[in-house]
């Protein structure tokens, strides 16, 4: 077993020759009992299937099939990455990729644009919120995917892609031939003061840039006075574990465990500790609360884990997924990647991240919760019951359990509907074009604003009644106002608007000062442990000193 500190962890890429050699004939009359008889049945398989299905076969298509098929004996998370998804996941583990600067999303089955990113290609040319990307290339986008057009619209830096714009209020085209450049991908997407102490930090995935980003972002909300942080690890799938290790780094002293792994292999036995090399000590003692949900999984699984294992600060919300799973990315041959798992995480208490299943929809859809909105204690696995430093009881085998569990607020049924065909959006985008100035937070559906959403309702054939609108009221009026302020503001002054009504910010903003009390008591176990230890090694010393003072004499 190793014992690792921070360093930047290198994947170990393992080259894999093929097996070369010709099409195998004959019957196979026994189960083969080895790896060569297993290749030789396959070969068959794909021969015998390649002469004689009824219709022409596609060999490619044929043993991608069988390379996802052998990988899914395995587990959910072992998958066969071809080129093109290869491509893209080393592209957002890099931190940046080559394209135009637009955040694009499906409305109304056409490709639309959310917003553009500041300072890129497109931003520059003035491409706005609710764009609708008609031509890419000459070609129509009708009935093209999100992905085949994000596709289209990438390419190498400095070359040019041309695409036609369908903009509300415009009943002509508008051409624009746009040079891609540099887009940077950034693991904080959203930073901003709260209030006077609290800054708000959304972390959205781990990637090469996660902890440089986070520092520098940190830096600047201290400038402007906080010395509180939410950190908000809702929906962040993960990414790469040794930016997991260096995020805990920043808010953890040093020599503290922050996760090790247990796998097959002797390589896989690691354990990972805070290096104290951050400058950091401001960042190490503020108060911290992290926000998380059952979208939170993997690499925010370990910070969590590792925060609310030493009683560093406090976890809210809702219990995180449960992907404890090691992925080794393994390069292959044409450009084609292997993430296959080869160890499993536990935190520093020894519990395993890692949720247990029997079916694939179980995995997926796990069992709803009994609704409860605020729960002040950690639910009992009794499988599965550790201890933080300061003696709390915690719990393991089903992701982080929160210390505050507190569940988001829904949207009504008839509000899920109109956002499901993107109402809101269309209605702020067609608003601003008929009125020029946009009101806003300032927004109020009253009986004028109120006929035009009915208007625009009709005009998409959305059924609806007049409870529907009188009960949901102050509900459309809200979702109004963010998709008003994200289409003059852009996205950071929706997204701040819409937290003002996050039940679960809310609740973490009252837990600051418990947040605190309880890294007091965590911090003073340490220092006592800490000052008990070098009392033993004087001790010892003073021992070994008096039996070579007796062995003189």
């Amino acid at each position: 077993m190793k014992k690792y500190r921070i360093t930047i962890i290198a994947i170990v890429v393992i080259v894999v020759s093929a097996i070369g050699g010709g099409l195998f004939g004959g019957r196979v009359l026994a189960v083969p009992g080895s790896q060569a008889d297993s290749l030789k049945l396959f070969s068959e398989i794909i021969e015998k299937t390649g002469q004689n299905y009824a219709e022409e076969v596609d060999d490619r298509e044929l043993i991608y099939g069988a390379i996802d098929g052998m990988l899914d004996t395995l587990d959910r998370h072992s998958n066969f990455l071809p080129a093109e998804n290869f491509t893209a996941i080393r592209e957002e583990q890099q931190g940046k990729f080559f394209g135009l600067g637009i955040v694009v999303s499906m409305r109304e089955d056409r490709i639309t644009v959310i917003s553009p990113i500041e300072g890129t290609p497109a931003f520059r040319l003035g491409i706005t919120a609710g764009d609708v990307i008609d031509r890419i290339e000459g070609e129509s986008t009708e009935g093209m995917s999100v992905n085949d057009a994000v596709s289209l619209l990438r390419g190498p830096k400095g070359t040019t892609v041309n695409i036609s714009i369908a903009r509300p209020g415009f009943k002509e085209l508008l051409d624009f031939a746009i040079v891609r450049d540099e887009v940077p991908t950034h693991s904080v997407i959203y930073q901003f003061m709260l209030d006077d102490n609290v800054g708000y930090i959304r972390l959205k995935n781990f990637t090469q840039t996660t902890q440089q980003e986070l520092l520098e972002t940190m830096a600047e909300l201290r400038e402007q006075g906080m010395t509180r942080l939410l950190f908000d690890l809702r929906n962040n799938s993960g990414g790469l574990l040794d930016q997991a290790v260096l995020v805990s780094d920043i808010f953890l002293p040093a020599d503290q465990m922050i996760v090790y792994t247990r796998g097959r292999t002797l390589s896989s036995n690691q354990e990972y500790y805070t290096s104290g090399e951050t400058d950091s000590e401001f960042y190490e003692t503020m108060p911290l609360v992290i926000l998380v949900n059952r979208g939170s999984a993997s690499a925010s699984e370990i910070v969590s884990g590792a925060v609310q294992d030493h009683d560093r600060g406090l976890i809210v919300g809702d219990a995180t997924w449960g992907k404890g799973l090691v992925q080794s990315v393994y390069p292959l041959s044409y450009d084609s990647g292997l993430a296959l798992t080869t160890a499993r995480y536990y935190t520093p208490s020894g519990r395993s991240i890692q949720r247990d299943y029997d079916t694939l929809d179980e995995y997926y859809f796990p069992a709803a919760d009994d609704g409860e909105e605020l729960i002040e204690e950690t639910p009992e696995v009794p499988s599965e019951v550790r201890y933080t430093d300061t003696g709390r009881k915690v719990t393991g085998g089903g992701g982080i359990s929160p210390d505050v569990e507190v569940k988001q607020a829904t949207r009504s049924e008839f509000v899920q509907k109109l956002y499901a065909y993107a109402i809101f959006f269309n209605f702020a985008v067609n608003y601003t074009t008929e009125h020029g100035e946009v009101p806003g937070r300032d927004f109020v559906l009253d009986n004028s604003a109120l006929l035009e959403f009915r208007r625009y309702l009709d005009s998409r054939e959305i059924e609806y009644s007049e409870n529907d609108l009188v009960e949901n009221h102050d509900e459309l009026q809200r979702e109004i106002r963010q998709e008003m302020l994200s289409t003059r503001d852009g996205l950071d002054a929706g997204y701040r608007f819409f937290l003002e009504g996050d039940q679960q910010v809310l609740r973490a903003l009252e837990l600051f000062d418990r947040a605190e009390e309880l890294f007091t008591s965590s911090n003073k176990l340490r220092r006592l442990q800490q000052e008990n230890k070098a009392a033993a090694v004087v001790s010892r010393a003073g021992e070994a000193e008096s039996v070579t003072d007796e062995a003189a004499r």
